[in-house]
């Protein structure tokens, strides 16, 4: 089966902020099922995109209820970043860091990570075994006085993949991006021989269990 691809192109901008949001949930639940999406920012809906990094937030003081980081929080400077993220946020509001784990709960997948020497992504054990407790003792100390009490959450869900589309995602995770070559090309090699052969992957279409992982914290 070929790879599913979605191009949205939002139109609406902050005269109808509904339709935009609609077609921004579109695009996330697209993604969240394995669908390759590109999004199209156009005419007043570019008001809704803006340059920045999370260490300059180009955003008034207390002007969002919310911040979501996702995949992405373990790459800030979070000295700069979490204030800069306490700037921004109303009082009571939330910031939420996620990650997609693959679930090594199942076979298969446990064999995967093991085969790629964990470096196509962090799996639920290794987020339970450590992981989570490091990142959350760094965002407890870069948010100290700002935040509350972090909490944390797990929730499971599947994404449809093919052999070809995992090794594709699997190929553009940052562990193997700052791989040799040839040292990328010999593990990319050995996952994809190994959905090959294995009665869960092999046979076209299949569902990647994963789960997304999060912490939540709340502006003082």
């Amino acid at each position: 089966m070929a790879e599913r691809s979605l191009v949205v192109k939002v139109t609406a901008g902050k005269d109808d902020p509904e339709r935009c949001n609609q077609a921004f949930t579109v695009a996330a639940a697209a993604v969240a099922s394995g669908v390759r999406v590109s999004l199209w920012l156009t005419g007043e809906s570019a008001w809704f995109g803006l340059p920045g990094r999370a260490e300059e937030i180009p955003l008034p003081d207390a002007s969002v209820d919310a911040v979501l980081a996702g995949q992405a929080l373990h790459w800030f400077d979070l000295s700069r970043a979490i204030p800069e993220i306490a700037r921004v946020l109303t009082p009571g509001g939330v910031l939420a860091a996620l990650w997609n784990v693959d679930d090594d709960r199942i076979g298969w997948v446990a064999t995967l990570a093991q085969i790629s020497k964990g470096k196509s992504n962090v799996t639920l054990r290794r987020w339970r075994d450590g992981v989570a407790r490091t990142r959350l003792e760094r965002l407890t100390a870069a948010g100290s006085g700002l935040f509350g009490t972090l909490e944390a959450g797990e929730f499971g869900h599947g994404q449809r993949r093919t052999a070809d589309s995992l090794v594709a995602a699997i190929a553009t995770h940052s562990n193997l991006l700052v791989m040799t070559e040839p040292d990328r090309t010999r593990l990319l090699a050995q996952v994809r021989d190994f959905l090959g052969a294995c009665p869960e992957t092999a046979a076209g279409e299949f569902v990647l269990p994963m789960v997304t992982v999060v912490l939540r914290a709340t502006r003082k």
